[in-house]
């Protein structure tokens, strides 16, 4: 007699396995659920935010804007939330079957939010005092990047949503770590651009803008590869090195971003800022793409092998 139980619901009586894990129908069915509409409506929304980035900076560049510091403190901070707000609506709706409730994805986004201003600007720019020695060359610039500034971040993203949501029944596919570890992202960079905003004193709208939305596509996307590797953890049995290798790759492609985004705004003010969106488009694009890929390649890999083992 079977008296396994569903490793998502801890209720049900296991019907199936998948990874080595037993699953109820249901969360057998969430666990192998392909997401098709991902791309296209990952497309639609890469072109809002480019379409928000065109207007915004357009329309500052051809009609005069006089606001005083404070007027241009708080429009800064409200164009920091858009991006992260276009992003978050996006993967909502990418689990239309069951959509993610409203508040486990905005309490992630926003404790995201909280742990990168109380702890990781505490640390990178506190304790690590790296404003002050990631300029002096390219050695401690990628250093810097990828072991300081990478790992705090990425490991923000990572707490967020291994000690919220991740044991919970809403986290029941695949794709939900990708949501999660995005939010996340998001997170951590809408206080980047607060941060940057403030410093700043309301950074010029134009060149503000471009900066928000670069800094909200590189994490945006770096929270997904996160979340991708908590995903995979949370539904096949993986080895002990799998989530430090998640976090790894995503600190070094953090890292590895923000260095070579720093080499290219070497190259001018104007020209490199739109350098950098496209960079980051780039990225968002080519991450997001791969994480679509690899799900589906496990999902059919599982299955695969779930098939073989039951005809035998």
């Amino acid at each position: 007699m079977n008296t396994q139980t569903c490793c998502v619901c801890h209720e049900r009586p296991a019907t199936r396995t998948l990874g080595g894990r037993p699953y109820c129908d249901e969360h057998y069915e969430h666990a192998t659920r392909d997401n098709r509409g991902f791309v296209r409506s990952g497309l639609i929304n890469l072109g809002l935010i480019v379409v928000f980035t065109l207007v915004v900076s357009g329309f500052t560049a051809v009609v005069p804007v006089n606001l005083s510091e404070s007027g241009l403190l708080v429009v800064g901070m409200v164009l920091a939330l858009v991006p992260a707000l276009l992003w978050l609506g996006f993967f909502y709706q990418q689990d239309r079957l069951e959509p993610e409730p409203h508040q486990f994805v905005m309490g992630v986004f926003l404790l995201a939010l909280f742990l990168a201003d109380v702890f990781g600007e505490r640390l990178v720019n506190g304790f690590f005092q790296a404003r002050e020695w990631l300029a002096l060359d390219s050695t401690s610039a990628l250093v810097g990047y990828i072991f300081v500034v990478g790992f705090t971040l990425e490991a923000i993203k990572y707490a967020a949503v291994r000690f919220t949501v991740y044991p919970t029944l809403e986290f029941d596919e695949r794709m939900d770590g990708i949501v999660y570890g995005t939010a996340a992202g998001l997170g951590v960079a809408t206080m980047l651009n607060l941060n940057f905003i403030l410093d700043s004193g309301g950074a010029a709208l134009s060149s503000g803008v471009i900066r928000i939305v670069v800094t909200a596509l590189a994490h945006g996307a770096f929270g997904g590869v996160v979340g991708y590797f908590l995903g995979e953890a949370k539904f096949v049995s993986e080895p002990v090195w799998w989530m430090p290798l998640g976090v790894t790759l995503a600190a070094v492609l953090d890292g590895l971003f923000s260095y070579f985004l720093a080499e290219v705004n070497q190259a001018g003010i104007t020209v490199s800022l739109w350098r950098g969106l496209l960079f980051a488009l780039v990225v968002a694009v080519i991450t997001f793409g791969a994480l679509l890929y690899l799900i589906r390649r496990a999902i059919g890999q599982t299955l695969k092998s779930n098939a073989a083992s039951q005809g035998g």
